[in-house]
């Protein structure tokens, strides 16, 4: 066996042989062979294959009202979003502004006629006037709830029936300001007397 070459030299030459050529691999001396042709392109590619995924199937079926009930019964009441509540809430609001404005004003005018320097008071009573007429507003519009919706089954679209009352009090209490005004009492005295 020892005369006999080793395969395996003659497919993997020898590293540390750098430079000498290999011995057992016959020479060519004239050009390289041509590369051979590139394959026509196949129908078919290697590779992986695209699959489209499947649409998740629902197994829970839409509601459908199919009228079955306690016959007679009222259909079941609609819920309405927490926007609807506020528009609905907004709608008659200058009732309540105008009223607002109108007791600042006088209140204005009864603060500064005062004596006093401190205006500490005064701005108390003012936000313990609006929280009041905050209150009366709730009260207004439970009544109404409790009157006209469950009594006679109107629905109610506005809030403007509860912000004419809370209007009409923030004019109290702006009226009631001016009543304690020494020279306001004074001059409407003063032009009720001139009328008679």
């Amino acid at each position: 066996m020892q005369g006999a070459a080793d395969p395996t030299r003659a497919a993997h030459p020898d590293p540390t042989r750098a430079g000498h050529p290999d011995p057992t691999r016959a020479a060519h001396p004239g050009p390289a062979p041509a590369a051979p042709a590139a394959p026509p392109p196949s129908p078919f590619s290697s590779g992986r294959a695209s699959v489209t995924p499947r649409p998740q199937q629902q197994f829970t079926a839409e509601h459908e009202p199919t009228g079955t009930g306690w016959p007679g019964a009222a259909p079941p009441a609609q819920r309405h979003p927490m926007g609807w509540h506020l528009a609905q809430l907004r709608r008659g609001g200058e009732w309540s502004f105008a009223g607002l404005l109108f007791a600042f004003v006088c209140w204005g005018i009864w603060a500064l006629s005062t004596d006093g320097d401190d205006l500490t008071t005064p701005i108390v009573i003012f936000l313990v006037s609006v929280v009041v007429a905050g209150g009366v507003f709730a009260l207004s519009r439970l009544v109404g709830r409790l009157v006209l919706e469950r009594q006679f089954g109107r629905e109610r679209r506005t809030a403007r029936g509860s912000h004419m009352v809370a209007g009409l009090f923030l004019a109290g209490v702006g009226v009631a300001h001016l009543r304690q005004t020494g020279w306001v009492m004074t001059a409407v005295n003063w032009v009720v007397d001139l009328a008679r």
